[in-house]
């Protein structure tokens, strides 16, 4: 159990002494947002729409299946997706990397060389989504583009974001770092286009299930 697991999913002493901290994170990470809608920061628009699958927690919430299950479906509709990721875990020198079926996980990350192997769609990798997505487009006959995470990565202009939440550890404590998970604060997930929830879903969300083996997605 890491230290967020232990702390940042419900309300304790440690929590509450780093709630200052944690509403300072949210109004630095608020502002940030607020000055990219200005148009003080980076901002890029692609000639592809470019739907974002990401989260507002530290941690894994079921991304990965959810961008698998889209290329899925654009495929079936009749567009030629292609995916970007920052590679989390690759250790590559050089960026962005192009992701084949048969890459070394060590350079590109372990999600991405899965995202290759199952959905046979293009993918690129780099800290940079913008020049991961420059990459893509330049390379393949690409229509659409998928970012699996970059919810916060504000210089990649989105046309649709999807925010994935764990059912049921839902948004734990619901304080920012370092008191709670949460990369932004909870009000953002009013902002997104569509909100799934992985399990289990409330109110408006959309219900996303995992079944079989890690190659099936509901």
């Amino acid at each position: 159990m890491n230290w967020l697991d232990r702390y940042g999913y419900s309300l304790n002493l440690v929590s509450v002494l780093l709630w200052p901290l944690s509403l300072l994170f949210g109004t630095v990470v608020r502002l940030r947002r607020w000055l990219y809608q200005q148009g003080f920061g980076r901002n890029e628009t692609f000639t592809v729409p470019l739907i974002v699958v990401g989260n507002i927690t530290v941690g894994g919430t079921g991304k990965t299946p959810l961008v698998a299950r889209l290329v899925e479906l654009l495929r079936e509709a009749g567009y030629q997706p292609g995916v970007i990721s920052r590679g989390y875990g690759g250790q590559s020198a050089q960026w962005p990397r192009h992701v084949a079926a048969d890459s070394d996980p060590l350079q590109v990350g372990d999600e991405p060389l899965l995202l290759a192997q199952r959905c046979r769609c293009p993918v690129v990798v780099g800290p940079d989504r913008i020049a991961a997505a420059r990459a893509l487009l330049a390379t393949y006959p690409c229509n659409v583009i998928i970012s699996d995470d970059g919810l916060q990565h504000y210089p990649l202009r989105r046309d649709i974001e999807i925010a994935v939440v764990d059912g049921f550890r839902r948004l734990g404590n619901a304080a920012c770092l370092p008191a709670g998970p949460l990369r932004e604060p909870p009000s953002r997930l009013r902002d997104v286009d569509f909100v799934v929830g992985n399990g289990a879903a409330r109110g408006d969300e959309y219900l996303m299930c995992l079944r079989g083996d890690v190659g099936e997605f509901g």
